[in-house]
C-alpha cells in the first residue's frame, strides 16, 4: 500500500514539474482574488461589520472590489512576472477597432436596455444603491464614479490579466475560460442579464484580444451600466414603463 501511494505521488510530482508556472499562478491567483472578493469586499461583509445602509454597502463593494481586482494582478505582473502592463492589455491598442466595435455594441445594448427596462421589476433593481439615488443627482454621479472604479478592476481581471495572461499557452480558448467565471459571478442578477453575460463575456473577450487592449471593454461595460441606472431612474421619475 505504501509503495503504491509513493509511486502515485512520484507521478504527480513529475506531472507538476511540467506545468507552466505563470499559467498555474494566474488560475490560482484569480481563485484567491474571487475568494477575498466574496468574503471581504461584498455588500454582505459591509452589512455584517459596518451597518445596514444599502448605498454605503454598494460604494464599499465597488471601491474595495475594484481596487482588489486591479491591484493584485498589477503587482503580480510587475513584480512576479516582471512584464509590462501593456502585455496584459493596458494600452490603447488598435484604437480604430476598439472605438468602432464599442460604438456598435453600445448602440445595440442601449436598445436592449431600453426594452428590458420596460419591466418594472428590472427598473426597480437599478440603481443597486437604492431608491435614494433616484432623487439626488449629485449622489448618483458619485455612485457612478464608484462603478467606474469597480469596472476597472472587474474588466482588468477578466479581459486583461486572465485573458492575456493565459493566451500564450491556451490561445483563443482563453476567451471561453474567462467567460465562465464572468458568467457565474452574474448570479443574482435578473435572468435576462444573467443569460446575456454568456454572450457578453465572449464578445468582450474577442474585442480585447483583437484590439490588444482591455480599455474598450472597461469603458463599454461602464457605459452600459451607467445607461441602465440612468434609464431606470428616468422611467421611475416619469412613471413610463413601455417601449414606445
Amino acid at each position: 500500500m505504501i509503495k503504491y501511494f509513493a509511486e502515485e505521488i512520484r507521478k504527480l510530482v513529475n506531472e507538476t514539474k511540467k506545468l507552466d508556472f505563470k499559467t498555474v499562478y494566474i488560475f490560482l491567483s484569480v481563485a484567491v482574488i474571487i475568494f477575498i472578493s466574496l468574503t471581504f469586499a461584498s455588500p454582505s461583509f459591509y452589512y455584517d461589520n459596518f451597518g445596514a445602509n444599502k448605498l454605503y454597502s454598494r460604494i464599499y463593494w465597488f471601491l474595495a472590489d475594484g481596487t482588489l481586482m486591479f491591484l493584485i494582478p498589477v503587482l503580480s505582473i510587475k513584480f512576479l512576472f516582471r512584464q509590462k502592463l501593456s502585455d496584459f492589455g493596458v494600452a490603447k491598442g488598435d484604437l480604430k477597432f476598439g472605438l468602432l466595435t464599442s460604438g456598435v455594441f453600445l448602440a445595440f445594448m442601449l436598445v436592449i436596455v431600453w426594452i428590458v427596462s420596460a419591466s418594472e421589476e428590472f427598473a426597480n433593481t437599478y440603481p443597486q444603491g437604492g431608491a435614494v439615488l433616484r432623487f439626488d443627482m449629485g449622489l448618483l454621479l458619485l455612485y457612478e464614479i464608484c462603478i467606474l472604479v469597480y469596472m476597472l478592476g472587474w474588466e482588468f481581471l477578466w479581459r486583461g490579466y486572465m485573458l492575456f495572461g493565459l493566451k500564450e499557452k491556451l490561445g483563443y480558448y482563453t476567451i471561453f475560460i474567462q467567460m465562465i467565471p464572468f458568467f457565474i459571478l452574474h448570479k443574482g442578477k435578473p435572468d435576462i442579464e444573467l443569460f446575456a453575460s454568456i454572450l457578453a463575456g465572449i464578445i468582450l473577450g474577442i474585442q480585447a484580444l483583437r484590439s490588444r487592449s482591455f480599455v474598450y471593454s472597461w469603458m463599454l461595460h461602464f457605459f452600459v451600466m451607467f445607461s441602465i441606472d440612468v434609464i431606470s431612474v428616468l422611467r421611475y421619475k416619469f412613471n413610463f414603463y413601455s417601449i414606445f
